[in-house]
């Protein structure tokens, strides 16, 4: 080991050589890019802007789109650096820092989704208490908490990954700094740091994910209770983007990270992880914005208000 020289930045892997391909990607990922903050963008300020939306459930929404703008700004922004100068390097401290960020983001996503649904059991199966336990001293406590939460789980992962030795080859398969990737190019024993991630993923997920099956598990069977056709279609009307989401980022993460090898190549692995870290931010406000009612009828006055004011 003192006869290698450690790494100190690495060559994340692209989507293509050819320097033609390189500007259609730039292009690509810009677009992508943008659609992710409009959308997101459009949601936090349709939000802020209607008092009507000022709730436990649009508070919880704004924070949701907020993890989004910075999650996807956490990759696609020096992916597209990357294609348009065709330098893929990343310093040791950029790539630590990516890790911690996308751990830490996608970590408070998973825990807003938990809360929201939450919110919605106590909508659905408490209403007459829902002000009482939805109070907004309880938001921000469950928004800091969550936000804490993630951190220290980013922390631990984080840890537990650069406490790895890089002392050989530099090159990381995917467009990002990604974990796996990591492990793979690390010139120490992994099956400790193994371990230890899948200890903290099953131990964290599984509380987030089984929450979640738990608190619809209620809703569905006080929906199913309810005695008019109207009040069970406007009950479902309000979980079906949350649910949406949900099973988007959840299906998107399980095929990046728990789809068996035989599946496993470069090109598979950078498509999903395109998947993973662009889907979610990209189509969670589009999914809010047409399954959502009260966004639509905000986003209209807000238009309505705008074409007022140019005539």
């Amino acid at each position: 080991m003192a006869n290698q020289s450690t790494v100190t930045e690495f060559h994340l892997m692209g989507f293509s050589s050819n320097q033609d391909e390189q500007i259609l990607y730039f292009v690509m990922f810009l677009c992508i890019y943008l659609i992710a903050l409009v959308g997101n963008c459009l949601i936090i300020t349709v939000i802020v802007l209607n008092h009507q939306l000022h709730t436990p459930m649009y508070f919880f929404l704004v924070n949701l789109s907020l993890t989004d703008i910075g999650y996807i700004t956490t990759t696609i922004p020096k992916t597209m650096v990357a294609s348009w100068t065709d330098n893929r390097l990343i310093s040791f401290a950029g790539c630590v820092a990516q890790v911690f960020l996308l751990i830490s983001l996608a970590g408070s996503e998973l825990a807003l989704l938990t809360i929201m649904a939450y919110d919605r059991y106590v909508a659905i199966c408490h209403p007459l208490q829902y002000r009482l336990i939805m109070n907004w001293d309880a938001c921000t406590q469950m928004a800091v908490a969550f936000w804490i939460t993630a951190l220290i789980y980013a922390l631990l992962q984080t840890s537990v990954t650069f406490r790895m030795y890089f002392c050989g080859s530099n090159i990381i398969g995917q467009y990002f700094c990604d974990v796996p990737q990591l492990m793979k190019i690390s010139c120490t024993d992994t099956k400790v740091n193994q371990i230890l991630i899948f200890f903290f993923g099953i131990t964290v997920n599984s509380f987030f994910v089984g929450f979640i099956f738990v608190s619809y598990g209620y809703i569905f069977s006080a929906v199913l209770r309810f005695p008019s056709v109207q009040g069970r279609y406007k009950a479902f009307s309000t979980c079906t983007p949350h649910l949406t989401v949900f099973s988007l980022f959840m299906s998107s993460a399980l095929f990046s990270y728990m789809r068996p090898k035989a599946l496993s190549s470069p090109t598979v692995d950078l498509i999903s992880a395109v998947l993973y870290t662009v889907l979610p931010p990209v189509l969670n406000p589009i999914i809010y914005s047409f399954r959502n009612k009260d966004i639509q009828e905000a986003v209209w006055k807000i238009q309505k208000k705008i074409k007022s004011l140019l005539r």
